[in-house]
């Protein structure tokens, strides 16, 4: 893989406290501003990794951590939000694959405690818990090589930084002009009762969502990251199944009469997006991504299934002809996600699993991507979302074709 082609990595330290979306962009967009327009390149697509330091975790033992879903899906939703309304500024395309001027940017939280030491004998390694969040240690022992690190200018961003790079130590030799200093935002911490954490959610052997995944952009990714913080992940050694994501991916002939429906992508193609993007999340490897590979996809029946860390998670896209899609076609489904949009379709599925005798869904809502808490100027939440949604996504291709015949 040549060095351009590598994804760079932007590190942000510990979000604000009380987290809003006002206090995350205070905290977060010079910083995510300034990589998005390092990273862009005019003669082709850019990855770009951004990784926050945060105690998303709680838990006194590595196999069994719990976290807090909607604070977490909370994080993730204001920093996709950011970078959307960042790419719409600056003119920078946010699908996967987008071509050139494009950055394809994921968001990963890691665990990591502010001020947690280390003995001198400490040697990092992969070390995975029970949930797809993992420590800051196999963070940099699973994920290199970088194009480029950006470290935030600050005292808490270089405090990770630093710690980042003594767990990193021989995985990748990184020239001084590739470690590149970012400003860094105003973060308040107005801190409560200490010792008071936030009700920890339950996690799922089986979890579902769908959606079309038409040029996986932010808000796919928002979706697919909170499906993902549901798993529960087997952990080592157990003889536990693996967990299962299940995801519906539109198939093609609901799509016909979609705007723009020529320029829709094929499912395989949307199938695959989704499963590579999930690797990001879902992977570790003691090689990180040295060889280039793409994940090792199986076709069974015109469905796609990938397995990830040492087989404890398996992540199956199934296409979907109906409203319902596997919700009631699989009973062990324990828990289903959706956004705002799909609200009344959770609902429904649930009605047809009770008719059934099924134990009905734990249904879980992500946050919007909106523009108004977060954008300094006048953007309105109708215009920012346009900007981001497959259906401009096509439109914009379409338009291109267009001028491309003049």
């Amino acid at each position: 893989m040549k060095q351009n082609d590598l994804p760079s990595l932007l590190l942000l330290p510990f979000p604000p406290d009380p987290l809003t979306r006002a206090s995350l962009s205070a905290a977060y967009q010079p910083s995510l501003t300034a990589a998005l327009e390092r990273v862009k390149r005019p003669t082709g697509a850019a990855k770009l990794v951004v990784a926050v330091a945060c105690p998303v975790l709680h838990g006194q033992y590595l196999r069994s951590k719990t976290l807090s879903w909607p604070e977490a899906q909370a994080l993730v939703a204001g920093l996709y939000g950011i970078i959307s309304v960042v790419c719409a500024q600056l003119s920078i395309g946010t699908e996967m694959s987008g071509g050139p001027g494009s950055v394809d940017t994921t968001v990963i939280l890691i665990d990591h405690e502010r001020n947690k030491r280390y003995t001198d004998d400490f040697r990092p390694a992969i070390e995975p818990n029970n949930t797809v969040v993992v420590d800051l240690a196999t963070f940099a022992s699973a994920y290199f090589p970088w194009n480029c690190v950006f470290q935030v200018r600050s005292e808490l961003g270089l405090q990770v930084y630093q710690m980042y790079l003594k767990f990193a130590e021989g995985k990748q030799t990184l020239r001084q002009d590739q470690l590149i200093p970012v400003e860094g935002g105003l973060t308040m911490n107005v801190k409560g009762d200490p010792s008071a954490t936030p009700a920890q959610t339950s996690t799922y052997p089986v979890v579902c969502l769908g959606g079309t995944f038409d040029y996986l952009h932010p808000g796919h990714k928002l979706l697919l990251t909170a499906g993902a913080l549901l798993l529960q992940v087997p952990r080592r050694g157990d003889p536990a199944p693996p967990c299962q994501y299940i995801i519906g991916i539109t198939g093609d002939e609901m799509l016909r009469n979609k705007m723009f429906a020529e320029y829709v992508q094929p499912w395989e193609e949307r199938a695959r997006n989704v499963i590579t993007f999930l690797a990001q999340l879902l992977e570790l490897s003691n090689r990180g991504w040295k060889d280039g590979a793409q994940p090792q996809i199986e076709e069974k029946a015109g469905d796609f299934r990938a397995t990830f860390r040492d087989g404890t998670v398996r992540v199956e896209c199934v296409r979907i002809q109906d409203a319902f899609g596997p919700t009631i076609t699989v009973e062990a489904i324990g828990a289903l996600v959706v956004s705002g949009e799909t609200r009344s379709g959770g609902e429904a599925v649930n009605e047809k699993r009770a008719e059934r005798g099924w134990r009905t869904l734990d249904v879980f809502e992500v946050d919007v991507l909106d523009s108004e808490e977060i954008s300094d100027e006048a953007t309105k939440t109708e215009n920012f979302t346009s900007k981001i949604s497959s259906t401009a996504i096509r439109q914009q291709k379409a338009q291109a074709t267009a001028t491309t015949k003049i």
